[in-house]
């Protein structure tokens, strides 16, 4: 079953071809259906450069959203690390635990701020 990480982010494949030790592992493209000869095939799909590939929260390149199918690119390095954060931006936002109690109580003491 495909797991589904906590954060990931879509990059145009351009983008990610700009660092100089990428490679793709184009047998892990998606599948895309395709009628020949009157029958329906699963086929890899083509990659064009307006495409995009997710980067996944451990640095991993997808061909879709999961993070543990359509591996397009495992490389990680402390160069592919350093070239997702300064050139790629790619940053996993901190979410700050909501406390659901505390949010009932402010907006019941405080009602008229929430409106």
């Amino acid at each position: 079953m495909a797991t589904m990480g906590k954060y990931c982010k879509a990059y145009p494949i351009q983008r990610l071809r700009e660092f100089s030790q990428w490679t793709e592992r184009s047998e892990n493209f998606r599948k895309e259906k395709q009628e020949i000869d009157g029958q329906e095939i699963e086929v890899n799909r083509e990659l064009t450069d307006d495409d995009f590939l997710y980067l996944q929260e451990n640095y991993v390149v997808t061909d879709g959203i999961f993070k543990d199918e359509n591996i397009i690119f495992d490389h990680i390095t402390p160069e592919w690390k350093d070239f997702c954060h300064n050139i790629l931006k790619f940053e996993i936002p901190l979410y700050e635990p909501v406390n659901l109690n505390e949010t009932v109580e402010a907006t019941i003491s405080n009602p008229e701020k929430n409106t």
